[in-house]
């Protein structure tokens, strides 16, 4: 069926104007998508929300190239849901980096001012304790949220020197805080 007909099919209602869109430009779309987020499940997702936003934009749209049309919606609701995937994993991986610290650092809820003030200058005083090395490292993992393979390589350390100079860190910054008289 030519992509007019398709279009008169949107423009009447006409359920089978999803059913011949499919069988025109089902395999297109999925390659669209598929280049963009290479996983099955999320492609037929797309495939089937292009369809619903074909039905929801004709009418009152009237494109010219219906394939392009659709492929432009696939593409883009690939992107969004690969973006979206893309901000999972690093906030999972935030966490994972940020819970290394749970054990050292008191809950910051119900923190006086006075008392994040002073967490403030324990955590500097620290971090100012600590050879140049050391410090880079435990900054590029707590504050810049690095990966511990990048942090090796950059640093010139094996993953395991870097693990270990975490770790020991860690213990001195629980011990610093501790001597500080704040709570944990």
């Amino acid at each position: 069926m030519d992509d007019r007909k398709i279009i008169e099919l949107f423009f009447e209602r006409s359920e089978k104007a999803i059913e011949e869109s499919g069988k025109k430009y089902g395999r297109y779309i999925s390659a669209v998508a598929d280049s963009i987020l290479a996983s099955k499940e999320d492609t037929e997702e797309v495939v089937n929300d292009t369809y619903l936003r074909a039905w929801n934009s004709i009418p009152p749209q009237k494109p010219k190239k219906l394939g392009a049309f659709l492929s432009t919606i696939a593409r883009n609701l690939a992107l969004d849901r690969y973006a979206a995937r893309r901000k999972e994993r690093e906030n999972v991986a935030a966490e994972a980096i940020l819970d290394e610290l749970a054990d050292c650092l008191p809950d910051s809820e119900g923190l006086s001012p006075a008392d994040e003030f002073h967490l403030r200058q324990a955590v500097n005083s620290f971090l100012s304790s600590l050879d140049e090395k050391t410090r880079v490292v435990f900054m590029r993992r707590y504050w810049y949220m690095m990966p511990i393979a990048k942090i090796a390589f950059m640093s010139g350390m094996s993953e395991s020197n870097v693990k270990t100079t975490l770790h020991r860190t860690r213990v001195a910054f629980r011990e610093h805080l501790e001597k500080e008289g704040i709570a944990i």
